[in-house]
C-alpha cells in the first residue's frame, strides 16, 4: 500500500474537524481535488471531528470520483471520526467501498 500512497497528495488536517473550523477543512481538500490530483488525508492523532466532518469528506469522496481523482485515508477512522460514524449510524450501513475507505477494511468475498 505503500507505493500506492506515493502516487498521492498528501493532505495532513487540522486537529479541529469541526464546524468551526469546516471552511479551513473544505479549502484544503477542494484545492487538491480541483487540481486533479488524487489525495491522501492524514488526519493527526487525537483531532476532534463532529458531522460536519464527515459530511464534508463524503461529499469530496463523490467529488473526486466524479473528476477521475481519488481520496485515500492515510489510516483507518479511530477516536472522535470513528465516534462520530457509529453515533450518526453511518458505520452500520458503510458499502465495501465505504468500509475500505474509512475503516481500511476489504470486503470477503
Amino acid at each position: 500500500m505503500t507505493a500506492l500512497f506515493n502516487e498521492y497528495q498528501p493532505v495532513t488536517l487540522p486537529d479541529k474537524l469541526n464546524i468551526r473550523n469546516i471552511i479551513n477543512v473544505y479549502e484544503m481538500l477542494h484545492q487538491n481535488i480541483k487540481s486533479g490530483k488524487s489525495i491522501l488525508i492524514s488526519i493527526p492523532d487525537g483531532a476532534e471531528a463532529d458531522l460536519s466532518f464527515i459530511q464534508l469528506i463524503e461529499s469530496a469522496r463523490i467529488q473526486a470520483k466524479s473528476s477521475g481523482t481519488h481520496v485515500l485515508m492515510s489510516k483507518p477512522a479511530e477516536g472522535s471520526v470513528l465516534s462520530v460514524l457509529k453515533r450518526g449510524g453511518f458505520s452500520e450501513t458503510f458499502s465495501p467501498e465505504d468500509k475500505k475507505f474509512w475503516l481500511h477494511e476489504e470486503a470477503i468475498q
